[in-house]
């Protein structure tokens, strides 16, 4: 352990400025214990001529000049043989151990260290994408200022990208390369270079100055660089720390020996050992603090987020690496401030870095005050707008909580509860975490298993089951039990597959003294006994959570099995048991009768349970006679369904169990429909309540089982006729008998089907075409909505059965595209007839492709995105002017990101687009509409081309025949449009109000205006007047702007660029950051002039999307059309 005597870094608020020190004052950092002040640290000087060794020619040189060659002015040169021949080179390629590496810098360092260290310098430079070279001239004559000035202007910061940020397995590799190569110079020299007050001095003075440049890739290559030399440098004090301590302790043992057993030459030997380690610790301490106060304290608020995560990101490192310095107030306020920073990367590694304190227990009473000041925040961080902090922030709050419990108020913990019910999969499962060790961890395990065994029980989690159970029923924001199982699984496992000690709460009887279930908290527990049993027979999460099912492991496949084994042979047992305790009641009975589809029902026969199947089918007839509640019926029906699976070898005995109980109903409903029907008019209540209660059982299993040999059809029949010629039958009767009827009748269809598909498909085709055909010729639009209508439902059901990630090579995919096809077909080739319906398919199909955010983020594609590789099918049918019209309204609702993405994920989008705009030049309407088309395009051949004016008129008078129109319009007639009842399309209520009252307006009305093709020509051509002076104002503010704004202009950009890096991302603490502000003052201030990022340019650019900039390319009007939606 390091003594108290020992320095220590420290952070000075009274002196108004930051400060690190590893002494215990501030006065120690200006002078030393003789008197000496300490030398400034800058741009070193050059030692005393007599020590400074002669320089050799690059021949004369040892390995470091013969694997890259170098002339005598810096510059490198070619060696003849195709090897790198700088150090930039050799660190990104990475085919040398870096530790030789370093050693040849080394050795010629010790030959000529200017020659080395202009290497060093080049080598900081060309990691930044510079292609200038700093000369040896350069390096003797000019101060670092002036260096880095002349490498900004012969620096090519057009592209963009430097090293750092250039993407790919090289350069990914060059960061950690660059990274290492820093860490192991500072190791391999931290017993002598280090300390010659010229290698560091030049190194963080050139550090210091390039991360205060403008130029981004300098200040972000140089950042990260002088915060991996921090990082070395704090492992060499933490290591010159520990060997002062333990010269200490050596010192201390020998001067407490006897005065003849004490050795004097010893202690002189560990006193001058001692003095070395300090003046190499103040040594350090003055190059820590040189980086800090330097760089750290200005760049941890850089405009750039990357450098900002790199800051906090290697503070963490050190307050973990070096605690007893750097684990305190003055540190810690730093990644306190950053929590409220405006990028979730910077936020995330803020969290991470917390995480790693937090993880070590014996680091708590240091963070005392920090958790105190700060909690409030983290924990308002679970409701981060970005996933990942959400999530890191969960995990950071238990740790928090595994620390100190009091820590955390209830308030604060109910905060992360309810987040166990999120959608987003990582997010409940950290929240799942904090509530396992919250609620679910055994505080007494002895006590809980000694109450266990005076209950008889088999497992001593009956309390926790009952908090489970109390914490489900006491959730007042969601009731998704399966959510809550899920949330759990991975942390909770033990606990929810203890499913004996569920059975045994709901089975047992109540002894005095101890708390009975209540009747919600029983249905409750066997909701959620049903829940995990299905989680562990299904191994994938429930419906809502996760992009679909993924494949197994070989491991988590054999706990699969393993888990459907255990509790297969534990329900097949208590099933039974429990059907007939809760036989009576409808809700517990239907969750019950979900088990058995989650059993490997092969055990029935390998394990000799026949007499458990036999007491099972008895429950389930007791069930079926007991109730007429449709959800227990047909729970009933689809677990015979189960059991009669003719794969396996029960089935033989479930299907006489079934038949003898649908013979039994068979006959009731038969009889009771004789009673019913000759009692006629007379009939009582009995006798109605009769035949309802046994067709519905009846009905509930003609659902999903082939009744027709039992010829329930006539029956029904004779009570529907009956209710049509006398009108006395019940409605229930008449519903449910309709409901039987229309089963025997699928059913007899799909016998008829199975022998001759082909026939019923082809008059069936006949049909849809023909009702395909009137509809066009009613309404060209409505049908082609019908058409895009449709195509969104299969597209839905095909997402609701595969997920999101469909696979776009199925059959499936496939089928909806042929469809698309075949309708696309039936627009025929008259493009001028069918324009309208064809370009209002285009765009609801556009809006339903776009209909829904991706809940992932904005970097990945929209849910329904895919439904564009349908919309191809249709491009064809788009005219040349239309394509253009098309593709503008597609752009609307991209974004910059997803026109830059090639992605395989992103391919219905680039096929779509490339559907639009492949043609668009060249395609032309080779048939028009009428009868003398063709003849009268023959004679205007030979004429020659018609009057420019003439033109004009022709095409505006095509174009008002349909430009208006839209969605809204009513199909002509006196048939009104049926309501539809897809959940894809609805119509809103309140557009439809507004529809009707422009059906209702008076003549003259603007909708009379819209619809009227004549005045439509007329204000085609106030738009085209008004277009012409919009351009004559943009050119006038164009030459003013040129003539003298361009200044002011860029002024206004500067100046907006000065906003507050921090800002709270989730809740108001805009407080308590002012409190921090005023109390360190000094560390909050910004000298970096301010500049611009990429992703701040880009909100500066014109909306190219706008209205008037789709008038310009809108020849034909669809403009018009598209906005009106």
């Amino acid at each position: 352990m390091i003594t108290s005597e020992l320095p220590v870094l420290q952070d000075s608020v009274e002196s108004g400025q930051d400060t690190v020190s590893l002494s215990m004052s501030l006065s120690e950092l200006d002078d030393t214990g003789d008197g000496k002040t300490k030398k400034k640290r800058g741009r070193p000087g050059r030692p005393p001529a007599p020590s400074k060794k002669p320089r050799k020619s690059p021949s004369e040189k040892g390995p470091m000049g013969v694997q890259r060659g170098r002339k005598a002015n810096g510059m490198a040169q070619q060696n003849g043989e195709g090897d790198p021949v700088t150090l930039f080179e050799v660190v990104k390629q990475g085919k040398s151990a870096m530790q030789s590496v370093v050693d040849d810098w080394i050795e010629s360092y010790r030959q000529d260290r200017d020659l080395a260290l202009l290497d060093l310098i080049n080598f900081f430079i060309q990691c930044s994408g510079c292609k200038g070279t700093v000369r040896i001239e350069m390096f003797r004559n000019m101060q670092n200022a002036e260096i880095i000035r002349k490498m900004t202007e012969e620096f090519d910061e057009d592209s963009g990208d430097y090293p750092l940020t250039i993407s790919g397995p090289l350069w990914k590799k060059f960061r950690y390369n660059f990274c290492e190569f820093i860490c192991v110079l500072i190791r391999q020299c931290q017993y002598s270079i280090i300390y010659d007050e010229y290698m560091m001095d030049t190194v963080i003075s050139l550090l210091t100055g390039l991360s205060d440049s403008q130029v981004r890739a300098f200040r972000h290559t140089s950042t990260l660089a002088a915060m991996k030399l921090m990082t070395a440098l704090v492992n060499v004090a933490l290591n010159l720390s520990i060997n002062q301590d333990n010269t200490q302790r050596q010192y201390e043992a020998e001067r407490n020996k006897m005065a003849g057993k004490r050795a004097n030459e010893k202690l002189e030997l560990l006193l001058q050992r001692r003095k070395e380690l300090q003046e190499n610790q103040d040594e350090i301490e003055n190059m820590m603090n040189s980086i800090f106060k330097g760089i750290f304290v200005h760049r941890y608020r850089d405009a750039i987020a990357e450098i900002r995560a790199i800051c906090i990101e290697e503070i963490g490192v050190w307050m973990k690496m070096y605690s007893d310095a750097f684990l305190n107030d003055s540190y810690l306020k730093y990644v306190g401030w950053t929590l409220h920073d405006r990028q979730g990367e910077v936020r995330l590694k803020c969290l991470k870095a917390l995480q790693n304190l937090y993880t070590n227990r014996e680091l708590f009473p240091k963070l005392e005050l920090f958790t105190n000041r700060f909690k409030d925040r983290i924990v308002s961080m679970t409701l981060d707008k970005e996933y990942d902090v959400a999530v890191e922030a969960i995990r950071l709050v238990t740790l928090i909580l595994q620390g100190s419990e009091d820590a955390l108020s209830n308030e604060d913990c109910e905060n992360v509860y309810h987040l166990v019910y999120s959608a987003h999969r990582p997010v409940a499962v950290a929240a799942g975490e904090f509530l396992h060790r919250k609620l679910f961890s055994r505080h007494d395990p002895q006590a809980e298993e000694a109450l266990a065994k005076r209950r008889g029980r088999s497992s001593p989690n009956g309390n926790l089951i009952r908090m489970l159970v109390l914490f489900f029923l006491e959730s007042e924001l969601h009731e998704h039990a399966a959510y809550l199982v899920d949330s759990l699984w991975e942390s909770s496992q033990e606990l929810l597959k203890d499913w004996e000690c569920m059975t045994e709460l709901l089975l047992e009887e109540p002894v005095q003294g101890e708390e009975v279930l209540l009747d919600r908290q029983e249905s409750a527990l066997i909701e959620l006994t049903v829940c995990t049993i299905r989680q562990a027979a299904e191994a994938h999460p429930p419906v809502g959570r996760g992009t679909g099912k993924r494949v197994l492991t070989a491991k988590e496949r054999k706990m699969q099995i393993d888990d459907k084994n255990k509790l297969t042979e534990h329900f097949i047992m208590a099933l039974p048991m429990l059907l007939s305790k809760y036989q009576t009641d409808a809700e517990k009975v239907a969750n019950l009768l979900q088990i058995p589809q989650y059993f490997d029902l092969d055990v029935y026969s390998a394990g000799r349970m026949e007499k458990h199947l036999e007491a099972l089918l008895k429950q389930i007839k007791f069930v079926v006679e007991k109730h007429t509640d449709t959800e227990v019926l047909e729970a009933c029906s689809k677990t015979y369904c189960i059991l009669c699976s003719e794969e396996y070898t029960i089935m033989n005995r479930v299907d006489i169990a079934h038949s003898q109980l649908i013979d039994e109903l068979a006959d009731r409903f038969s009889h009771s429909v004789e009673e019913l029907l000759q009692a006629g008019e007379e009939a009582d209540d009995d006798d109605i309540y009769n035949v309802l209660s046994t067709l519905k059982r009846l009905t509930a299993f003609h659902n999903a089982h082939d009744l027709t040999r039992w010829d329930l059809f006539g029956n029904c029949y004779r009570l529907l006729r009956t209710g049509i010629e006398q009108g006395s039958m019940p409605e229930q009767i008449a519903v449910q008998a309709l409901q039987c009827s229309h089963y025997s009748i699928l059913w007899q269809l799909v016998k008829i089907t199975e022998g001759a598909p082909s026939k019923y498909y082809n008059d069936y085709g006949d049909i849809i075409k023909e009702t395909l055909s009137k509809t066009r010729q009613t309404d060209k639009i409505l049908c082609a909505k019908t058409l895009i209508l449709s195509l969104q439902q299969l597209f839905n059901e095909l997402i609701q059965d595969q997920g999101p990630n469909l696979d776009r090579t199925s059959s499936h995919v496939s089928g909806i595209k042929e469809l698309a096809r075949r309708f696309a077909l039936t627009f025929g080739l008259d493009q001028i007839k069918t324009r309208e319906a064809v370009a209002t398919l285009h765009k609801d199909g556009i809006e339903f492709a776009f209909k829904y955010q991706n809940p992932k983020g904005p970097e990945y594609p929209p849910p329904n995105l895919a439904f564009l590789e349908v919309l191809c099918e249709f491009s064809s049918k788009l005219l040349r002017q239309d394509k253009k019209t098309v593709h503008s309204y597609l752009e609307k609702f991209m974004t910059e990101q997803m026109m830059e993405r090639r992605e395989d994920i992103w391919l219905p989008l680039i096929s779509y687009r490339n559907s639009l705009l492949t043609g668009g030049d060249e395609d032309r309407m080779s048939i028009t509409s009428g009868s003398s088309s063709s003849k009268a395009g023959s004679i205007r051949s030979k004429k020659g081309r018609p009057p420019l004016h003439k033109k004009r008129i022709e095409e505006e008078s095509v174009e008002g025949s349909w430009m208006i129109r839209n969605d809204t319009l009513q199909t002509p007639g006196a048939l009104q449009t049926p309501q539809l009842t897809s959940t894809v399309l609805r119509e809103n209520p309140r557009q439809a109000a507004e529809h009707l009252s422009e059906q209702n307006s008076e003549p003259g009305s603007e909708s009379d205006y819209v619809h009227n093709p004549q005045m439509q020509m007329s204000w085609l051509g106030q738009q085209k007047m008004e277009e012409v002076n919009r351009k004559e104002r943009t050119a006038m503010n164009y030459m003013k702007a040129r003539s003298g704004g361009v200044r002011q202009t860029v002024r206004g950009l500067m100046e907006d660029d000065a906003e507050p890096i921090f800002e709270d991302v989730m809740m108001s603490s805009r407080g308590q950051l002012e409190d921090m502000s005023e109390e360190f003052e000094d560390t909050m201030v910004i000298d970096l002039p301010p500049s611009r990022n990429r992703r701040e340019r880009a909100e500066l650019r014109p909306d190219f999307f706008d209205s008037a900039a789709m008038i310009e390319d809108d020849s034909w009007g669809f403009g018009a059309l598209l906005k009106g939606t």
